[in-house]
């Protein structure tokens, strides 16, 4: 009378047991990839997932984005510049099934591409691009990752070039050609602002010259501005188009007089 319920209860007991191995509840952002004694069976998700226990095995993706941080990378610029340069990569799964199947672990296999593709990408460029031209080069390592990603069912969303690390002695160097820079055009405005300049004294010279009272008037203005100062002794040359009718006036006189 007693072993019937025990046989019971631990028939109760094993197929609860194997129920709960068979159950399985996936998130929104999760998908299942099946397997049924070993080959791929379909892709299950999200929500209540049933296995047959033995036969049936899931592997677990998170199709949401993941962010990588890629360590710095030794990298020899086009001009031989030794630096070290940092980046953090998104991606994330769009093919569950090709992300378990063509790669064994396609986290680590991203970050390890990553790290080479931008080591060889940043080696083609010279270090002014690499401080001027970041975006574009974002978008250069976006797109070569993304296009060897996909066979894995792997989308890269971005790839931020996050610090370029130089050494002393190059941070040097960079000071002292911004600073000859800034000179250079300070010296070019300064010569542009000369020709400007001379071109217009030389239309204002043109001017006067076809005009000759604006020269004697100018004469006078400049006589102004002296006289304003308050010098004891004024030198001004008297231009000869203003005595010359005095002097031939004084030769007219002259023998008249006598």
């Amino acid at each position: 009378m007693i072993a019937v319920p025990i046989g019971i209860t631990a028939v109760l007991i094993l197929l609860a047991l194997i129920a709960a191995s068979s159950l399985r509840i996936l998130r929104e952002y999760q998908r299942g990839v099946v397997f049924q004694l070993g080959r791929f069976w379909r892709v299950k998700g999200p929500g209540l997932v049933i296995l047959i226990p033995g036969i049936q095995q899931m592997v677990r993706i998170d199709l949401r984005i993941v962010v990588v941080d890629i360590p710095s990378q030794d990298v020899i610029s086009r001009d031989n510049v030794t630096l070290k340069v940092n980046a953090v990569l998104y991606f994330r799964v769009v093919d569950p099934e090709r992300a378990v199947i063509q790669v064994e672990n396609f986290l680590a296999a991203t970050s390890q591409l990553a790290q080479t593709t931008l080591r060889t990408v940043l080696g083609k460029h010279t270090l002014d691009e690499m401080l001027s031209e970041r975006e574009r080069l974002n978008l250069d390592l976006q797109k070569i990752l993304d296009s060897q990603t996909d066979a894995w069912g792997i989308k890269v969303a971005n790839v931020e070039i996050k610090h370029v690390d130089l050494n002393e002695t190059m941070i040097r160097a960079i000071a002292r050609q911004a600073e000859a820079e800034r000179e250079r055009r300070a010296k070019v405005i300064h010569a542009e602002g000369e020709l400007q300049a001379a071109e217009k004294l030389a239309q204002a010279a043109e001017i006067l010259a076809r005009q000759p009272q604006a020269i004697q008037l100018r004469y006078l203005e400049t006589l102004t501005v002296i006289a304003a100062d308050k010098n004891s002794t004024i030198v001004f040359p008297l231009p000869m188009d203003i005595i010359a009718p005095l002097l031939e006036a004084v030769k007219r006189s002259g023998p008249a007089s006598g």
